[in-house]
Parts: C-alpha cells; sequence; structure tokens
C-alpha cells in the first residue's frame, strides 16, 4: 500500500510520526542528519512510514532543523526535556479526524516498511494500540488510535514517550511480532554508525 492509499476497510490511513528531535549527544551530532548508506537518517525514516502504508506523516525536530520532502515539520522547542516532549508535540500537531498514528524513531534505521505495514494491518483488524515486538520483546514502532492520543500524551515524561501509558494499559495491547522483516537496533554512538556500515549489515 503507497502512501497515499486507504486502509483495506476503506477507512483513513493512520498517520507517520517520526520523532527526530535529539541532539544525540552521545554520537556528537543530531541523528536526523546522520547518512547511511547515502540517505539521511530522517529522510529514511520518512520513506520507511509512507511506503509502510502511513499517510500524512510528521517528523518532529529540535537539535537540528531539517527540511523534508513528503513530510510536515513540526518543530518541538521543548526538545531539551527528552522523548516525551517530542511525542506529545507530534501528537498534538496530527491533523484534526486523524485516526490513529503510527511512531517511528529516527536512530532506528531497520526498521522496515514491512514492519510498519504489519502495524497497520493490526490496526485494519481492529487493534487498540499495536507494538511491534522482536524475540517476544516489545519495541518500536508503535501503532496508537486516536481516543489514546490524550492519555499517551499524559503519561509521556522525560524519555519515557508511550512506554508508561502501554505498561499501565496491556489489555489495549496487540502485540505484532517483526521479526525476519525489521531490527529494533539504534544508533546512539561513533561505534554504533560503525556497525551498521558493516558490510556484513
Amino acid at each position: 500500500m503507497t502512501a497515499k492509499e486507504l486502509s483495506r476497510h476503506g477507512a483513513e490511513p493512520p498517520a507517520g510520526l517520526l520523532l527526530a528531535a535529539g541532539e544525540g549527544s552521545r554520537l556528537g551530532r543530531p541523528k536526523a542528519l546522520v547518512e547511511l548508506d547515502g540517505e539521511r537518517l530522517v529522510d529514511r525514516g520518512v520513506r520507511t512510514l509512507r511506503d509502510g502504508g502511513c499517510a500524512p506523516v510528521l517528523v518532529v525536530a529540535g537539535a537540528a532543523q531539517v527540511e523534508v520532502i513528503g513530510a510536515v515539520v513540526v518543530p518541538n522547542p521543548a526538545w531539551r526535556d527528552g522523548m516525551g516532549s517530542s511525542l506529545r508535540a507530534g501528537l498534538a500537531a496530527l491533523p484534526p479526524g486523524c485516526p490513529a498514528a503510527v511512531v517511528a524513531l529516527v536512530d532506528q534505521p531497520r526498521v522496515t516498511a514491512a514492519a510498519i505495514a504489519l502495524l497497520v494491518a493490526a490496526y485494519d483488524a481492529g487493534a487498540e494500540i499495536a507494538v511491534a515486538t522482536y524475540g517476544g520483546a516489545p519495541r518500536n514502532p508503535v501503532l496508537l488510535r486516536a481516543e489514546h492520543f490524550a492519555a499517551v500524551a499524559e503519561a509521556a515524561v522525560g524519555d519515557m514517550g508511550a512506554r508508561g501509558f502501554l505498561r499501565a494499559h496491556p489489555d489495549l495491547v496487540t502485540r505484532v511480532p517483526c521479526d525476519g522483516v525489521a531490527s529494533p537496533d539504534d544508533i546512539d554512538t561513533p561505534e554504533d554508525l560503525a556497525a551498521f556500515t558493516r558490510p556484513d549489515r
């Protein structure tokens, strides 16, 4: 499904929300601007969300000002307060009537469009919240239905993101195994980036 198509049941597709505001202190530069395989991580994340079936796609930016083709950039002046502030800014910027959103992180470049599509399929099947799992462990990305946006935003403090809300409401969560189609490995340090650029990765 392309980013402009409707979901299988004819409803509006979920939006994509890429959190990309951090300064990358351990990496030494904002992660959004890091290039991998000749592509900035922010562009890669937007492409992944669009190819996985999300529309529109919003990018929450902070430490680095970015322009991204095919996405709406949402500034987060409070980015130093942690990922929770970016999640709140992104959820608040979603267009009226948006039925759901897939939240992804810019520093996980091995999250694929196939993984996003699995979350979208879970949404089409009626999931309230869909969480990607790897080896049975919940990680990112996460799909949230609109009726939970306000509660998730309220619980998003510091670097918690949606984690606190998800732990408090396990009954709402559908786990979506993404082993074999994606990896949650992230880029936090120069050593991480070097590992991602090895020929065997």
